[in-house]
């Protein structure tokens, strides 16, 4: 019984969780349960309990995690200075002649918000806001309009800059480092986010490309879910310049972010400090760089900050006690015995994290589960790049999946009563079909994920 401890551990601090407790206090609180009761029957050695101060303080120091803030900072700030309402509209308009093509502007303009903001809800709230009357007014069908906004919101997920990429990214390094220090290398080789980040473009492009697949699929199968819309050309002439004028702020920001991490001449975090002035700098020039609004933007960092790293705090009482209770040799026996050896051990990872998915946020997986399996799969040989970016795409699905999936519940909060649960449920269902094929497709072909690293970095 005592064996199977970590186990026990984890299924309550799952139902802690339905049950609708904070994250972070159920963590922390279920550990420390946990702990005191093997302390009082003698089965927990309370020396674990004594790295707790070094661990929260290695988290304070960690320079990797200032990333976090800044990325939220600029995502925020974009998000207020309209930059993403104007990009919305503009797109919409030059695509809208074409079958489909508002569904496709949408994937498109999805993908650049991601890949300058990384915050899901912000992107899903928008696109939600500007994008879902003119779908529904122009006779989309209420199931595709609100799947592609759901799915392509989360686009932020696996494009970078990611914040869940960024948090990986850290989980990931700790993890690489402990599986190495296990094999008795004791000057181990390292992963970083930027690592990541570069790992995860051509996967991110390829999942953006089978939306846009699917999209023009339906429009061509089924004409009336997204039928065209007949325009003059002057009108869409006026469009395309009013597109170029839109689309230049937020293109010069992803490639003063992404262009430093790629060329190797800023880390993650300080590319991160670029975005933020960055992003400072465009609402400057619209003309919304206010007080009121700078307040606002803090206040939003602040909040969404502080949830993150009190997460952190309550993910890593619980490793700990995790740990002590022999959940790492548990975790690895297991694996080790599993049929089909480092496959097996990998398939069983996936679909437990699609499943944990359905009730649990990226946060929580990230910092509970991740610390656990990682190390083992990662003994057992496994790319940490290509790993990273696996559970990353696995994670995305954590938004879609009902009942429990976050951009379900973003749109939910903005879409007109007329559209009802059922469709929005309906509409993200071949959407986390393709995250599952693509997800298929990384498996089959790794360097989908190490190439660029490999190129980029030897």
């Amino acid at each position: 019984m005592i064996e199977f401890m970590p186990l026990i551990m984890f299924g309550v601090v799952c139902v802690v969780l339905m049950a609708g407790y904070p994250v972070a206090f159920s963590l922390a609180g279920t550990a420390l349960a946990f702990a005191g009761g093997g302390m009082l029957f003698g089965i927990y050695d309370a020396s674990f309990m004594g790295a707790t101060p070094n661990r929260l303080f290695g988290l304070m120091t960690n320079q990797t995690l200032i990333a976090v803030p800044l990325f939220i900072f600029m995502g925020c700030m974009l998000q207020q200075s309209k930059i993403a309402e104007s990009l919305l509209e503009s797109m919409g308009e030059v695509f809208r002649r074409v079958r489909g093509g508002l569904g496709v502007s949408v994937a498109v303009v999805g993908m650049l918000l991601a890949a300058s903001t990384g915050i899901v809800g912000a992107t899903v709230v928008t696109m939600g806001l500007i994008s879902l009357p003119t779908m529904l007014r122009r006779g989309y069908s209420p199931s595709l309009a609100t799947g592609t906004i759901c799915a392509t919101g989360t686009l932020g997920q696996i494009i970078p800059p990611s914040i869940a990429l960024v948090l990986l990214g850290d989980v990931m390094s700790s993890a690489y480092q402990r599986a190495q220090r296990n094999q008795g290398i004791f000057s181990p080789d390292t992963v970083s986010v930027g690592d990541l980040f570069v790992g995860a473009l051509i996967p991110g492009l390829i999942l953006v490309l089978l939306y846009v697949v699917y999209i023009v699929t339906i429009a061509f199968l089924k004409p009336e879910a997204a039928p065209a819309d007949n325009r003059t050309d002057t009108e869409k002439a006026d469009a395309a310049g009013s597109l170029w004028q839109n689309l230049a702020p937020p293109l010069v920001l992803i490639v003063a972010v992404l262009g430093s991490i790629l060329t190797g001449i800023a880390t993650p975090t300080e590319a991160a400090g670029v975005g933020a002035l960055g992003a400072c700098g465009l609402a400057a020039m619209r003309g919304r760089l206010t007080h009121p609004v700078l307040r606002d933007v803090c206040r939003q960092t602040t909040r969404v900050t502080c949830m993150v790293f009190l997460i952190l705090v309550g993910a890593t009482i619980f490793s700990l006690v995790f740990r002590g209770y022999g959940g790492d040799e548990l975790i690895h026996g297991i694996f080790n015995d599993m049929p089909g050896g480092v496959v097996g051990a990998m398939i069983v990872t996936m679909i437990v994290i699609f499943l944990l998915g359905f009730i649990l946020d990226f946060i929580e997986i990230t910092f509970v589960v991740v610390p656990i399996v990682a190390p083992v799969l990662l003994q057992m040989g496994l790319d940490p790049v290509w790993l990273g970016i696996m559970i990353a795409l696995n994670l995305q699905t954590s938004f879609l999946t009902p009942p429990f999936g976050f951009s379900l519940f973003y749109l939910r909060g903005v879409a007109p009563a007329s559209v009802t649960t059922s469709q929005i449920y309906r509409g993200v269902m071949p959407y986390i079909a393709i995250q599952l094929i693509m997800l298929l497709l990384l498996a089959l072909l790794p360097e989908l994920a190490t190439y660029l690293p490999n190129l980029l970095y030897g």
